[in-house]
């Protein structure tokens, strides 16, 4: 069981370093704290009953109204006119076409180095060849 606590100790420590550098807390450590603070709680504290239904559902009959508010500000966001674009495919097209191009000749570079490669390495081997002697490893 150690390791689990080493485990949970280095979780902690990565979390409070994530949120040193970005500044915002992240999902993951409200989890990884309240798995942390339960386990240390639960000797010193009874446990409480759980929250009864019909306050859930006060809480979500409170939540109802806030979610239409975000259609009524899509709407509006919709009657705006539309943003002009740029045309960036012959940008891109040429890009590509560029690429393209410094791709086949770095191909066909290679292939002319394999090719002088081989007839050297064959031209060795022939020449070995007529003299008689075996070729060397």
């Amino acid at each position: 069981m150690k390791w689990m606590r080493e485990r949970d100790l280095l979780i902690a420590q990565t979390m409070a370093f994530v949120q040193s550098v970005t500044g915002k807390p992240p999902e993951a450590e409200k989890t990884v704290t309240t798995s942390v603070t339960v386990l240390s709680v639960q000797a010193s504290e009874p446990t409480r009953p759980a929250a009864p239904l019909s306050d859930i559902q006060a809480l979500l009959a409170g939540t109802m109204p806030l979610a239409e508010a975000p259609k009524e500000a899509s709407r509006e966001i919709a009657r705006l006119a539309p943003v002009a674009r740029p045309d960036l495919r012959d940008d891109i097209q040429s890009e590509i076409k560029a690429r393209v191009a410094n791709f086949r000749a770095h191909q066909e570079r290679f292939n002319r180095e394999r090719e002088a490669y081989c007839t050297a390495t064959m031209a060795k081997v022939h020449a070995a060849l007529r003299e008689g002697e075996p070729p060397a490893k």
